[in-house]
This record gives structure tokens, sequence and C-alpha cells, in this order.
């Protein structure tokens, strides 16, 4: 994000509390505005974990984490407290505060209730508060066989376990989104030993080591931020899978010359109906197209694009508010 001196220095922390449907248009406004790097709380996750649908969920809670349950959800960002800094301070409430009107035209779908969308602000000092949102990133299950764990973490992987070490840095993707939970089950489903995968909007690269780990031939992560190309690739190497997986700047697939047996696109459903029409381009025969990012009550709309460019809808997954399609054509 910045670099620091070592010495404290002041910094911004920028809370923006709304309701949960609130959280993926914030964090797009903010994506619009350059801002690539915020801290996500979302009591709703936290429950979703205390139900432990799965035996080999969860052995054991952090009480840290117990802690978040009955909080609002929140995006946080953090900025400099300098000029630049304040700048970006107005820019982020003028983003926010155009949010309501955007979900009255309709764009983030029909009866979205953002919530209240109250900015606070508050000034401290901390040489490391770039850092601290990462006492929420935790080891985590997300499949029946991969874990993802951040490099700070220590782990012990129980037999037949697949650990993703990842440091997301500025780049989304840590494994435990609901959007990237749905794409790794059902990449555990289709993703056969030998395959070639797309990983288009590959983010931190966490697909793309998932895809590898699942014993694909050859792995390609497309990514149009640049920072976060740089972020896959530093992850591929930590998880010893630079032999087979490999990132790289793209806009979806215009201009890639690659083509798999699994294409995987966790994005939003705008841009998963847009890339259906050039995905068949990339698919090898028989080839499986995983999409995720997709809100539930855009599932039929998505589905139905699919359809009319020839795909077969294979199955439909949801956790809460989103869902994930597996198409084939």
């Amino acid at each position: 994000m910045f670099n620091l001196a070592e010495e404290k220095m002041k910094y911004i922390q920028i809370d923006i509390r709304g309701s949960r449907q609130a959280i993926e248009p914030t964090i797009a406004a903010l994506l619009e505005i350059g801002i690539t790097d915020a801290v996500i709380e979302d009591p709703a996750d936290i429950a979703d974990l205390l139900e432990k649908k799965n035996d080999y969920d969860w052995d054991y809670i952090d009480e840290s984490i117990l802690e978040l349950e009955n909080e609002t959800p929140k995006v946080t960002v953090f900025v400099e407290e300098n000029e630049e800094g304040r700048a970006k301070l107005e820019e982020i409430r003028e983003a926010v505060a155009g949010l309501e009107a955007r979900a009255e035209a309709g764009e983030f779908g029909e009866g979205i209730d953002l919530g209240s969308l109250d900015i606070s602000v508050k000034v401290e000092d901390d040489s490391e508060w770039k850092d601290n949102w990462k006492e929420y990133f935790k080891p985590a299950k997300v499949g029946k066989t991969i874990v993802v764990k951040p490099t700070w973490e220590e782990y012990k992987p129980a037999s037949g376990e697949k650990v993703i070490e990842i440091d997301p840095g500025m780049a989304f993707g840590t494994g435990t989104h609901e959007t990237t939970s749905l794409c790794i089950r059902l990449m555990e489903e289709y993703v056969k030993p030998g395959m070639k995968v797309l990983d288009v909007g590959c983010g931190s690269g966490i697909l793309s080591v998932a895809a590898a780990l699942l014993d694909a031939s050859e792995v390609l992560g497309v990514e149009i931020d640049p920072v976060a190309v740089e972020i896959a690739k530093e992850n591929i190497a930590l998880n010893g899978v630079g032999n087979v997986a490999r990132a790289q700047y793209g806009d979806l697939t215009k201009g890639i010359d690659f083509k798999a047996d699994v294409i995987v696109a966790n994005l939003m459903a705008d841009l998963v109906m847009m890339l259906s029409e050039d995905v068949a381009k990339h698919l090898l025969p028989g080839g499986i197209y995983i999409s995720s990012g997709i809100l539930t009550e855009k599932e039929v709309q998505v589905a139905d694009t699919m359809r009319a460019l020839g795909f077969k809808i294979m199955e439909v997954k949801e956790d809460g508010m989103w869902c994930a399609i597996v198409a084939k054509l």
C-alpha cells in the first residue's frame, strides 16, 4: 500500500458501515476510485462459521473472532494523514454518497438495502497500521481438501489436506469470501489431474494456486490490476507451483491465446455475462466454465445469458447471498 518509515506516522482510518448487501457495492465503488486495499468485517460470516455445516470446518475459533459476531458490517480503508490522503478521503465520501442513487437505479439488483452507509474517521499514530487487518485472517478450510492460511500463521495440515499459503496484499482473494470458496469447492469437483485451467480475474492468484495443487498440468491467471498481477506471481512462487502456474496482465480474455479444460472466473455478474460471450473460444472440447461473484438475485439473468450463448447449466451452488454457476457447451 504505502512505504512507511520505521518511526511512527499518522494515518487515517475510514470505516464505512452499512448492511451486508452494501459490502460488494462499497468495494466496487472503492475500486472505481483506485482503492484496491480494504478490510471487510462481516458478522454474518461468523454466524455461518458457527453453524459448522461439516465436521471438518473447524476445531477451534479464536475468541477475538467471536467478538465480531454482533458488530455492524464494515469496510475499512487506511490512508496516510497528508494532503493526498485527505483528498482520497473526500473521494471516498463522494463515492459512498453516490451508492444510494445507484442502488435506486437498480445497478446492484432489485430490492437492495444498503443500510446507513455511515462513515467514521479517526486519525491515529501507528507505524504498523497497514498490517492491522492481519489479525482477522486465520487459517480456514474452504473446501473438502483445501485449506487457506496466511503466510504469518502456523498450521499443521491433516492427512489429505492441501494448504495454500497466501499473502493477499492489495489483491482480492483470501479464500474466506463466499465467492472464492464456492469456486474452490467446485474446482475440487471438476479440475482433474493433467487438465489446463484458465483463471480469469485471478486477483491474489489463490484459484490459480488451487488449480495447481489439484494437479492441473498448466494454469494461466489473467488480471487487469498490475499490482495484483505481481501479488499473484509472488503467491504462485510462495506455494512452489511456478512450474505449472503463471500470472499475466490482461483484460478478461482479450488477446489471450490459451485454451483450457476448465475456465474459472470469480468476477461480478455483469463481467461474467460479458466474459461468457468470449469464453467458448478458450474452452477445449468438453471444457467446463465455472463462474462466481454472482448475487443470487442475478442467478437467473446470468444463467439465461449463458443458455442463449449455447451453454448448458450443469450445476448451481449457493452460499448466503452468492452463487456460482457451472456451465458446459
